[in-house]
C-alpha cells in the first residue's frame, strides 16, 4: 500500500554487550603477556610497577599456569584480586609450596592491574568463558581458591575432582621457626601454625598456656610436630589431618570424612578419605573465607 511501510524496514534493536566487550579485551590483554615464574622476587616486582603506573590499589585479574616436566604448559587457574595482586598471588605461592604431587617450579603467572571496580561483573568468570572456547581451565571450580571458612567445611565430603584430593597437604614439610627447649604448649601450637604453608586451625584452651612441654629439636616435619603435640594432649583432644588443612579440637573419636590421619594421645591412625561424585550443577565455590581461629 502506497505510503505505508512495515516497521521492520526502518527500525530494529541494537544491544550493546558491555560484558562481552570487556571479556574480549581482558582476554586479549592477557594473551599479549608472557608468563613469569611464580616466585617471590617476581611478585615483589609488581608493587613498583603499579606505583609507576599510578595504580594504588593493585587490584586486578590473573592467570596461573602449570608446566609439568615433559609436558606443555597448561592454564591452571583464572582469578581476580580485590586485594593487591602481589598478596593474592603470594597466597597461592605459599599454598602450593606445601602440597604433594606438585612443585612450585612448575608454576608461572600473568596478571593485569584493573583499577575500575569490576566486582559486579565477575571478570574472572568472563575470562574463564573466553578460555573455555579454546580449551579448559583445570583448577577453577575445584576448590583451589578457597580459604578457610571455619568449622562449616571441616566435615564436608569432598568431590572426587577436588584440588585437595589431587594435591593434599605435605605432612613431610619441615616446620619453620620452631625453638627447642621448655615452653608452653600454647606457644608451640602457634609456632607450628606460623611455620607451615598450610592452615593449622585449633581450638584455644587456657590449659595450653600453663602446660609446659619440652621441644626436643627445631628440625621437625609437620607429621613429627603433630605426633609430639598429640603426646601431650588429654581427654578428647585430637589432631586431624584433612586433605587441605589440619585441625585440633576436643571431639575425639569424632571422625571427619576427608581426614587422612588422626593424631591422638593413644596413637596415630590413618584412614582413606571419603569422596563423592559431583552432581549436576554441583560446583565448588571459590569464596574467600575467614581464616581466623576459634
Amino acid at each position: 500500500m502506497t505510503g505505508v511501510h512495515m516497521a521492520d524496514q526502518f527500525s530494529d534493536q541494537f544491544r550493546l554487550s558491555i560484558t562481552e566487550a570487556l571479556s574480549k579485551q581482558l582476554y586479549a590483554a592477557l594473551s599479549r603477556l608472557e608468563p613469569a615464574p611464580l616466585t617471590r622476587p617476581n611478585l615483589e616486582a609488581l608493587a613498583p610497577q603499579a606505583e609507576k603506573l599510578g595504580l594504588p590499589s593493585m587490584a586486578g585479574v590473573y592467570q596461573l599456569f602449570r608446566q609439568e616436566p615433559g609436558k606443555e604448559r597448561q592454564l591452571a587457574y583464572v582469578g581476580k584480586a580485590d586485594e593487591p595482586l602481589p598478596k593474592r598471588l603470594g597466597n597461592h605461592l605459599y599454598k602450593l609450596s606445601g602440597r604433594e604431587n606438585i612443585s612450585i617450579d612448575e608454576m608461572s603467572f600473568k596478571c593485569l592491574f584493573v583499577e575500575e571496580d569490576l566486582s559486579s561483573v565477575s571478570p574472572e568468570k568472563m575470562l574463564i568463558k573466553e578460555h573455555l572456547k579454546n580449551g579448559k581451565v583445570v583448577w577453577n571450580n575445584r576448590g583451589f581458591g578457597n580459604n578457610d571458612t571455619g568449622r562449616n567445611r571441616d566435615r564436608t565430603k569432598i568431590k572426587n575432582t577436588h584440588f585437595d584430593l589431587a594435591f593434599p597437604i605435605d605432612l613431610s614439610r619441615k616446620v619453620q621457626g620452631l625453638s627447642p627447649g621448655v615452653q608452653s604448649l600454647h606457644s608451640v601450637l602457634w609456632d607450628i601454625k606460623r611455620g607451615l604453608p598450610f592452615l593449622f586451625r585449633f581450638k584455644q584452651s587456657a590449659v595450653f598456656k600453663t602446660q609446659m612441654v619440652t621441644v626436643p629439636h627445631a628440625d621437625m616435619t609437620a607429621d613429627e610436630a603433630f605426633r609430639f603435640i598429640a603426646q601431650h594432649l588429654h581427654g578428647k583432644w585430637q589432631i586431624c589431618g584433612l586433605l587441605g588443612w589440619v585441625i585440633m579440637y576436643d571431639d575425639s573419636p569424632s571422625p571427619y570424612p576427608s581426614a587422612r590421619r588422626y593424631y591422638r594421645p593413644e596413637g596415630v591412625s590413618d584412614q582413606t578419605p571419603e569422596t563423592k561424585k559431583p552432581g549436576k550443577n554441583d560446583m565448588d565455590d571459590e569464596d574467600e573465607g575467614d581464616d581466623s581461629d576459634e
